[in-house]
């Protein structure tokens, strides 16, 4: 069995549901205060979760005239810029953290919108014939008590070595933004299943008649967590797609390849120990900030402020109720 040495992060998204401002900074790069208390692009937490998980190379999958912002950041203080921050050894450091992450980054573009599985695609090269974990770079993952999500991921690969996704009990009222799936249970820690069917963005009814889980309480189903590791099959299935010009509202997807590979060869999923939460939608943004804050050094003052907050809404509220 292959050790899984890359990593694919697709950012080649447009960022539409976060515009104005995505169209001067791309969403992957919006800025955000993680747990170590450092400030960072989002796509830069995405890197270090990969990175601190074991993996050794990185493909971004980018849009159009995007590469050169991620260039720029991961290049880390110009040599003109040293002296001002010559005090400021923190800074220093995570200078020298971006040149190592800049050394393990490749870029490859996603000529046009077509779908996220044609971006996984745009990767093939950068892949060749090796397992490789795959993340969203607007997908900030949060883990429980135990380790990184992504060294979870590649740990389930190496007991099974075979394709493996994460998957998170989710409330049905959320189906409608995630790939749902169902299979056998078969083992417990992590909770782990043989897939037999899923579908994207299932509706209810769908979901209900297809989807259940055995062991999964009623109004929850297994819908995707952002995070897989593939066997290069998955690049077969996605040719077979494109060959075939199969697209699904207008794009090549991705759910459908996997599809496909569960049906070639065996692919499992596991329940991750960890919270997701997309960078990409306004809300989202608002609620990655208030977690990374609230697993860092600020967790006492962020509580303490989000209590004032609340009660000064409450005081605001009563106001206008007069």
């Amino acid at each position: 069995m292959q050790k899984v040495r890359k990593a694919v992060i697709t950012a080649a998204g447009r960022g539409t549901r976060q515009y104005p401002a995505s169209t001067t900074v791309q969403k992957e790069m919006f800025p955000l205060v993680d747990r170590d208390g450092i400030t960072k692009p989002a796509i830069q937490i995405i890197a270090e979760e990969a990175l601190d998980s074991g993996i050794e190379e990185i493909c971004i999958v980018t849009a159009p005239g995007n590469e050169e912002q991620y260039r720029r950041h991961f290049r880390g203080i110009a040599e003109d810029l040293l002296p001002s921050f010559s005090k400021h050894r923190w800074a220093l450091e995570q200078s020298e953290r971006l040149e190592r992450i800049h050394q393990s980054l490749t870029y490859v573009e996603q000529p046009s919108p077509e779908g996220y599985g044609h971006a996984v695609y745009c990767a093939r090269e950068f892949v060749g014939d090796e397992p490789f974990l795959l993340l969203l770079g607007d997908h900030v993952y949060i883990s429980g008590d135990g380790a990184r999500c992504a060294a979870q991921v590649l740990e389930v690969y190496e007991r099974y070595g075979c394709s493996v996704s994460a998957v998170k009990q989710t409330p049905e009222t959320l189906l409608h933004l995630y790939g749902t799936l169902t299979g056998a249970r078969l083992g417990d820690k992590p909770p782990t299943y043989k897939i037999t069917e899923l579908v994207e963005k299932p509706s209810l009814e769908l979901a209900y008649e297809e989807l259940r889980t055995e062991g999964v309480p009623i109004g929850k189903f297994l819908c995707f967590f952002g995070m897989h590791v593939f066997t290069p099959t998955l690049f077969e299935c996605l040719q077979y797609h494109l060959d075939n010009n199969l697209r699904q509202r207008g794009e090549i997807q991705l759910t459908n390849s996997q599809d496909m590979l569960r049906q070639k060869e065996r692919y499992l999923a596991f329940e991750a120990d960890g919270e997701r939460y997309d960078t990409g939608v306004p809300f989202g943004l608002v609620e990655t900030q208030i977690a990374l804050a609230l697993n860092s050094p600020m967790r006492d003052q962020m509580l303490a402020s989000l209590v004032n907050i609340i009660a000064q809404s409450g005081q605001h509220l009563r106001g206008w109720e007069r």
